[in-house]
């Protein structure tokens, strides 16, 4: 393939601008050291990008999954909850989670003034630039 079109790559990926989106990513991943999946030909990353949609050797999927993946700051992890006991009365069984919570009081640390003092004197103050 001597050059790569729109026309190649968009019955694989049918929104353009996502498209955009998902070979620029592409492209950063091979600029970071990624392995290509096609012969370079001496093209730029965004063409090999481009060839690598357009020949189906990348899943756009896998792909997409992976852009998301990057741009996500905080990742969500499912934990089981716990396993209450089955209790017959649902009424009973609200009424024994009501009374765990009471029992489960939390306790802050305190600090003593002598121990925040300490700890503010032990502090350097930050170095003065001429910038500002």
């Amino acid at each position: 393939m001597a050059r790569v079109t729109v026309e190649d790559c968009i019955d694989k990926v049918e929104n353009r601008f996502e498209l955009v989106l998902l070979a620029g990513h592409r492209a950063r991943l091979i600029s970071q050291g990624a392995p290509i999946t096609i012969d370079r030909d001496n093209d730029k990353n965004p063409v090999v990008a481009l060839r690598e949609i357009a020949d189906e050797t990348l899943s756009p999927d896998d792909l997409k999954e992976d852009l998301i993946h990057s741009l996500q700051k905080h990742v969500e992890v499912d934990e089981p909850e716990a396993d209450l006991p089955e209790i017959a009365d649902a009424s009973a069984g609200a009424a024994a989670v009501e009374a765990e919570a009471e029992d489960d009081t939390v306790a802050f640390d305190r600090m003593s003034e002598e121990d925040l003092l300490a700890g503010i004197e032990g502090l350097v103050p930050p170095e003065k630039s001429d910038d500002f």
